[in-house]
């Protein structure tokens, strides 16, 4: 299982060899931030480094950064399996940054997650870190007495929003607190809002290392979404009450770290407008690993069905097909036929039983990957009138070939031109018809799927991402010197 750091915390190596050999190395000349001025802000071809602005083209500030990092990333759980957009993302961003620094990843996991290679093995957890340290956890599921006494409990004795209360762990605290205090790394990433509970557990205090938050979405924003989407007077009191709890907790956790990286323009200027932040970095872009479809990416035949893709134990994914079911297949146009796909983890039972009256329509629950509905796929579908941050299924589907029908809100944040790369609609007529009309519509849909693909190929792979990323992370470090 890996020998242990502290009461309860369980290393593995991974990479940790190859780490070590590559600080010795490269430490003595990478260790400085170093800042260059040259070519009025273009980065030399071949040269190796970044700039801010490395994707949307020469930016205001001519500094460019490239600096060895020694980074504890913390996270909630394990990323394998790849079972949801963040999990892939992050996964997409670490394996690339892990190749440029240091990364120790510190999770929570459950036994059966500590006992299952596939999972936190050193071989699994080594693709995107050079060590692991693992929290020993367990999570109440499903509607059990043990999750309802955690609600009781969280309304009744906390301030916290249950989605981070529910992640507190004292050992978790610790072992951050005692990487903070050996002075071994040279940044604390929050990877998502919900680990900075035990990065800042003891209230007030700020750590001596560098802090940095990966902030995927506006949580408080999808809490205030949902709650509008609610009609039972119950629901929507507790949403509301939610979403409260969440917009202070996470403008009070924002401001406490030195630099706050969004996913998207959109979300960084919220984090500013929202909050009134002075330390938000700016957003670094979804990425996408285009070479997982190449196979099939530029194939028309066999393209026949309708797919919605997403963690199914997501509440804005949840929401997304109840509208579906409820408001948008009713309203196709009489005589359309084409089947409907459902794929991702952990579907709800009632869910699952609405579906079974919906002629055509599946609900497949968790499937080994999702390549092969996804070569299937004539059309992907986004119905989200929740959520935050960007889709990173949206740029997959485009990666893969498959064009896209999205509300606003779906392709919130992402650089894409609705008609050329994306068709969206928002309301339940608008998006049944958009949908029969495209399905009809087979040569529409080959140029957006031509369009889209292209531009994720030449803008939106994982190396291009990462050079923006580190950039704003050295800047978090710098926040910090005199």
């Amino acid at each position: 299982m890996g020998r242990r750091a502290g009461s309860g915390v369980r290393v593995k190596g991974g990479n940790a060899a190859a780490a070590a050999n590559l600080r010795t190395k490269w430490a003595p000349v990478l260790a400085k931030l170093l800042r260059l001025r040259c070519c009025g802000g273009q980065v030399p071809p071949g040269s190796g480094w970044a700039g801010r602005d490395a994707l949307a083209g020469p930016g205001p500030s001519p500094l460019l950064y490239r600096t060895f990092m020694r980074i504890a990333w913390l996270k909630t759980g394990p990323l394998h399996p790849l079972d949801t957009g963040g999990k892939l993302r992050t996964h997409g961003m670490l394996r690339e940054l892990s190749r440029r620094h240091e990364v120790t990843y510190f999770a929570l996991a459950t036994e059966q997650q500590l006992g299952d290679p596939a999972i936190t093995g050193s071989e699994a957890a080594g693709e995107y870190s050079a060590s692991q340290r693992w929290v020993p956890w367990s999570e109440a599921r499903g509607r059990g007495g043990r999750l309802f006494r955690e609600l009781a409990a969280n309304a009744l004795t906390t301030r916290l929003p249950y989605v981070i209360d529910k992640y507190r762990s004292p050992a978790m605290a610790s072992a951050i607190a005692a990487a903070d205090a050996s002075g071994e790394f040279d940044l604390l990433l929050c990877d998502f809002l919900t680990p900075a509970v035990n990065l800042f557990a003891a209230r007030g205090a700020r750590p001596a290392t560098p802090t940095a938050l990966f902030q995927h979405n506006v949580e408080a924003a999808i809490w205030e979404r949902l709650a509008a989407t609610k009609t039972n007077p119950v629901s929507r009191a507790y949403y509301r009450s939610q979403w409260r709890r969440m917009e202070r907790y996470e403008r009070e956790t924002c401001a406490a770290f030195d630099g706050v990286i969004a996913v998207s323009e959109d979300d960084a200027g919220s984090f500013r407008r929202r909050y009134r932040l002075g330390n938000v970095l700016g957003a670094v872009p979804t990425g996408v690993e285009v070479s997982r479809f190449e196979a099939f990416a530029r194939r028309d035949e066999g393209r026949k069905t309708v797919l919605f893709l997403g963690s199914m134990d997501w509440m804005p994914n949840i929401d997304a097909v109840g509208f579906l079911f409820d408001e948008i297949v009713p309203k196709l146009p009489e005589g359309s036929r084409f089947e409907m796909k459902i794929v991702g983890r952990n579907p709800p039972e009632q869910l699952v039983e609405r579906a079974a009256a919906l002629p055509g329509v599946e609900v497949t629950g968790t499937v080994p990957e999702v390549e092969p509905y996804l070569a299937e796929a004539a059309l992907m579908i986004v119905p989200l009138r929740a959520g935050g941050g960007t889709r990173l299924k949206i740029f997959e589907a485009m990666a893969a070939g498959v064009p896209v029908l999205s509300t606003t809100i779906g392709a919130e944040g992402l650089p894409v031109q609705e008609g050329r790369h994306i068709a969206i609609a928002d309301t339940a007529g608008d998006f049944a018809a958009a949908m029969a009309e495209l399905m009809a519509a087979p040569e529409r849909l080959r140029a957006m799927a031509r369009e889209a693909l292209d531009l994720v190929e030449r803008n939106f792979t994982w190396p291009a991402v990462v050079d923006v990323f580190e950039g704003m992370l050295a800047e978090a470090v710098a926040q910090r010197k005199p």
